[in-house]
């Protein structure tokens, strides 16, 4: 396969005119060529801690406790010289070596499920392209061709309207859902996956004459209608029986794990679901999503009353797990390969309203990176001494975008074909990686 394969029309048209003003990008196409497939042959992964509702950024990783805007919430000193972060995360503040703050995040998106839409996706929403979500994007590119298990698993979503799904690149890309659900907070925690087992009266012998039966029927279905929906359905179905005959190689069995381990995740369902991430991550699942809600209220960090109390319960459940998964990660060797991302779909306003809570603030809020291709212990961006907007390096989500890309060792600027027919980035065209975060 030729090189230039890799790349995408805009990328040659930027190489051949950077050649005849003279620049050489010797060195560079052939790394850049080989972006994808090292990633895919190291393992790379992404876990996306989602925090739903917008979590409110001067409580969390920008504090501002010389003015009013601070309220009560007190800053700590993190492992970094010169770098503080809320009193509600001191196990977090341990790990600032190898996290990057981006303080300076700032878009125009105010509303839920626009704004979820922009940050699950990249782009904003419009009518005419269902745009595929990261995790979507992140399995087409990473994810085995022949994985016992889906690329993309997603725990304890809450959606609006399939936000953050596969869009355009159909089924084969959806993520397996693990709800958690359950009235007993045992089975919450545990978060299996419903029917992998055969039915009880089902004998071996009998699964496996049905499962033949079903790949017969699927064989002629496909010979005789052809089309991506007949492949995506057939290579779905093809995947559940891998994960119904390997039993998902038990990643979906934390009774295997230590006591003391699941303890230091936190018994809840976002603790567990962290746990889980990494088991997902150890067998070859190169996207996973766990969410972070609070109890009854799916926007849990949309904080418009009580802001104070709620944000310190979430982050009573956050800190540990997210700790817990870093160190996990860490001692099994998965950090350098394994990119974590936290965010939710805008921050809060610095102001406090009357009911000591904080509104809807998509003009300058944090998300954090850390891990795998990164240069931890930075910050990115300052919003000055009131929190209400961006004074220095701003970062717009596309160029946040980019930047995990680029962590996870994917081209930014690779496309997608939409089913309109028009090419789709895996960044928004002109986006622009925040370079010094990034490691060479």
């Amino acid at each position: 396969m030729s090189q230039f394969n890799q790349f995408t029309r805009r990328d040659i048209a930027r190489m051949l005119m950077a050649g005849a003003a003279g620049i050489s990008y010797s060195g560079w196409m052939p790394h850049l060529a080989a972006q994808a497939e090292t990633a895919k042959k190291n393992g790379r992964a992404c876990i996306l801690l989602w925090m739903g509702g917008g979590p409110s950024q001067l409580d969390t990783f920008d504090p501002k406790p010389d003015h009013k805007n601070g309220g009560p919430v007190k800053p700590i000193d993190t492992a970094v010289p010169g770098i503080q972060i809320s009193e509600y995360l001191p196990g977090l503040a341990k790990q600032m070596k190898d996290l990057v703050l981006f303080r300076g995040m700032t878009s125009k998106e105010g509303d839920h499920v626009r704004a979820t839409q922009l940050m699950l996706t990249g782009y904003r929403p419009v009518e005419a392209v269902n745009y595929p979500g990261i995790g979507s994007l992140f399995a087409k590119e990473l994810a085995p061709a022949d994985g016992e298990l889906p690329g993309f698993v997603s725990i304890s979503p809450f959606r609006f309207g399939g936000v953050g799904g596969p869009g355009f690149l159909g089924p084969k890309y959806a993520p397996l859902t693990v709800s958690g659900n359950s009235s007993d907070p045992n089975a919450r925690a545990d978060l299996t996956v419903e029917n992998m087992l055969p039915p009880a009266h089902v004998s071996p012998g009998s699964m496996k004459s049905r499962v033949e039966m079903l790949h017969f029927l699927q064989q002629e279905f496909t010979s005789k209608v052809a089309g991506e929906a007949a492949l995506s359905h057939q290579a779905n179905y093809d995947r559940a029986i891998r994960m119904v005959e390997t039993q998902g190689r038990n990643a979906f069995n934390l009774d295997e794990e230590p006591d003391a381990l699941r303890d230091a995740y936190g018994r809840n369902r976002f603790g567990q679901g962290c746990l889980l991430a990494r088991r997902l991550v150890e067998r070859g699942v190169p996207f996973i999503e766990v969410s972070l809600t609070n109890s009854g209220n799916v926007f849990g960090w949309d904080t418009h009353t009580d802001n104070f109390n709620q944000v310190k319960s979430l982050c009573d459940v956050l800190d540990p797990a997210w700790c817990a998964l870093m160190n996990d990660l860490r001692d099994r060797g998965l950090l350098e390969t394994t990119t974590i991302i936290w965010m939710g779909e805008f921050g809060r306003t610095p102001v406090i309203n009357p009911n000591g809570g904080r509104d809807h603030f998509p003009l300058a809020w944090s998300t954090v990176m850390g891990g795998g291709g990164l240069n931890g212990g930075q910050v990115v961006g300052d919003t000055g001494k009131a929190g209400a907007e961006v004074v220095d390096r701003p970062v717009q989500v596309k160029d946040f975008y980019a930047t995990i890309c680029r962590a996870v060792g994917l081209n930014p600027n690779k496309e997608n074909i939409s089913t309109i027919g028009r090419p789709i980035s895996l960044a928004e065209a002109g986006a622009e990686a925040v370079k010094e975060v990034l490691r060479s």
